[in-house]
């Protein structure tokens, strides 16, 4: 787990689970409670910086609960996450999911696990949770203006240094995005992140997932005299994932993608060595006297460009 740490309080006066946020990030976040046999999670609570919202609206009744928190999909493939050593089954967009608790898996092709923290908040109907980073924001106001200035930067309207440079950036970008001068931090939050999205990214090689289930996804590229493959990457539905955050040389960058039910979402002619777990592969010869087996990999046109964006739909790679 990276970056967020976690401060809690307990306040009787609000029936519910508070999660604030002194970070720089957009963090979604999901809940797990046991109830008898089962394990019922459901998310995701989107909660912006210098913000709170409740992940549980009605008075706690568990001992304890648990939760995972991930900054927005929006913000780099690499999340920051807070989570612990307890794996519960979610889904990729807005989900209330049951599963038994003695149960390895979660049953569903469309689900899968992450890492939840246990909270013990001793039967009060009520508890709040903050998520910071390190280094610390001092206050609310303060994540507030670091999450414009990250979220500005990546949608290509960086900010100069003071409050008069984040003014201004912010101006620039409500007028772009046509939204008006009051908008609300919600509003522009929420339309930094669709910006982000849509921006390629100025140096790198992102996979962004536009179908309806998630994705396992490899790349081959070349590496000074030789070849190598890594994977694999889970993108879920809706999400995005810079795999590669350096900024692309001039060869190109071969991609290949799978979903449940279909292996050859995205594969092409270049055979590389896969495996069937998490990968750095160098060579593409030999691949069955090591043990490896053999894929066909799309080449995209990612030549020449510092930073290039794949696009993958229920069908496959999106035309550029």
């Amino acid at each position: 787990m990276c970056g967020l740490a976690l401060s809690l309080l307990a306040l009787p006066a609000q029936a519910a689970l508070l999660m604030c946020n002194q970070t720089s990030y957009v963090i979604y976040a999901a809940v797990a409670v046991q109830e008898s046999a089962q394990i019922l999670t459901r998310g995701w609570t989107r909660i912006i910086p210098g913000g709170c919202a409740n992940a549980i609206a009605e008075p706690l009744k568990a001992s304890s609960y648990f939760v995972y928190a991930r900054s927005a999909h929006a913000q780099g493939a690499a999340p920051r996450v807070w989570g612990g050593q307890f794996q519960f089954c979610v889904l990729g967009g807005d989900f209330s999911l049951r599963t038994q608790a003695a149960s390895s898996g979660c049953g569903s092709s469309e689900a899968f696990q992450v890492p939840f923290a246990p909270i013990t908040t001793g039967r009060a109907q009520s508890w709040t949770m903050t998520l910071t980073e390190t280094p610390a924001l001092a206050s609310p106001d303060d994540a507030r203006a670091a999450g414009f200035r990250r979220l500005l930067g990546d949608a290509g309207f960086a900010p100069a240094p003071g409050a008069r440079g984040l003014g201004d950036a912010l101006a620039k970008f409500r007028a772009a995005a046509k939204l008006q001068a009051n908008a609300s931090p919600d509003a522009l939050f929420a339309a930094l992140e669709a910006a982000t999205r849509k921006a390629p990214p100025a140096q790198g090689y992102s996979i962004c997932n536009d179908g309806d289930s998630e994705i396992w996804a490899a790349l081959g590229f070349k590496a000074g005299q030789d070849f190598v493959s890594r994977g694999w990457w889970n993108v879920a539905a809706g999400s995005c994932a810079t795999v590669v955050e350096t900024a692309l040389g001039r060869d190109a960058v071969y991609l290949m993608a799978s979903k449940q039910g279909n292996n050859h979402l995205v594969s092409g002619p270049a055979l590389f060595c896969v495996a069937n777990t998490a990968f750095d592969i160098r060579g593409r010869d030999r691949c069955a006297a090591r043990g490896l087996s053999v894929a066909g990999f799309l080449a995209t046109n990612a030549k020449g460009q510092p930073g290039f964006t794949a696009r993958i739909g229920n069908s496959g790679l999106a035309p550029p």
